[in-house]
């Protein structure tokens, strides 16, 4: 019985991994498929609202307390500063650049972190060879605006937006995450199940509302929305918000934190290979050295630092 136990769990574990790692990595890709018929806000807004009621209904039916105040205050600030202003700066990044080099870039959010974490830059940056890993992976991430500029000098597209649209992002994940780490008890409040459902909803209200401000309610055409966008869609609800989610939580309580945040340098390698293989995006020899650099830095900092807040509830 116990080994069957023990069988049981051990699957389930690799399971989840799979689901935070490939999973993850994947929805950069079904984000885009999504983007082509229906409008970022939009999307964010039908996204979010599905998986939220959904979850909070669960959480409900599992017997979980989803109505206390405290937990909806502090969720709404959450789901605001955290996962609304990230999921839209990824889709309005994708407008501009390809999945695989949102993946990239958005691998900087760690190096972001340790360089804004002002309270611990006199343990963080006694290190010199912290301090090179940290302007590496800043180099890495230039490396790749530098190309993005050099390509719109033979195009009239602005890719070099994408970028800095994502680096805006970065900075803003980076900020909010450090904020839930010197309030301990509200990201512990806000972490479960009941607040991962309550952060969807807020945030899903804030995209219904940039929705109706841009105008995307009124200027999507249902009718021609493909079968490919709703499954994407589909796809991001079930299995980006919800599974992999909900799986995440799961491993934090039974595997050690450091080993389940390996999957920040594995998502943006599972995206270069989905978009290339199955989206046919063209990834440069400079977009692989960014990568590379990127994460080689991300890994040099946090073998040498206290491990930093992730971005978690993103996808």
């Amino acid at each position: 019985m116990g080994r069957t136990t023990h069988t049981r769990h051990g699957a389930a574990v690799v399971l989840a991994y799979f689901l935070i790692y490939v999973v993850w990595g994947s929805t950069y890709y079904f984000i885009g498929v999504a983007l082509h018929d229906i409008p970022t806000f939009l999307l964010g807004a039908l996204r979010f609202s599905a998986a939220g009621l959904l979850l909070l209904a669960l959480c409900g039916w599992r017997g979980e307390r989803v109505m206390r105040p405290q937990l909806i205050r502090r969720s709404a600030v959450s789901g605001i500063v955290l996962l609304f202003v990230d999921m839209a700066v990824i889709m309005l990044a994708q407008r501009y650049v390809s999945s695989s080099l949102v993946a990239i870039v958005a691998s900087s959010t760690a190096i972001w972190i340790m360089l804004l974490d002002v309270p611990m830059w006199k343990r963080n940056f006694r290190s010199l060879r912290t301090i090179a890993s940290l302007l590496a992976g800043f180099a890495g991430v230039g490396l790749l605006y530098l190309e993005q500029l050099a390509a719109d000098s033979h195009t009239s597209m602005h890719h070099e937006y994408g970028i800095l649209i994502l680096v805006a992002g970065c900075i803003s994940w980076a900020l909010g995450t450090l904020y839930a780490k010197y309030r301990s008890a509200e990201a512990e409040a806000v972490n479960a199940f009941a607040g991962a459902a309550w952060q969807m909803i807020f945030a899903s209200i804030l995209f219904w509302l940039c929705a109706w401000a841009a105008g995307d309610t009124t200027r999507v055409d249902w009718a021609a929305v493909s079968t490919g966008s709703w499954l994407s869609l589909l796809y991001l609800i079930l299995f980006g918000s919800l599974l992999a989610y909900t799986a995440y939580v799961w491993l934090l309580k039974v595997r050690p934190a450091t080993e389940v945040a390996t999957h920040a340098y594995v998502n943006p390698v599972v995206a270069v290979i989905i978009g290339v293989y199955i989206g046919h995006e063209e990834v440069s020899l400079l977009q692989l050295a960014g990568l590379a650099i990127i994460l080689a830095s991300v890994i040099l900092v946090e073998m040498r630092t206290p491990q930093s807040p992730k971005r978690h509830d993103k996808q």
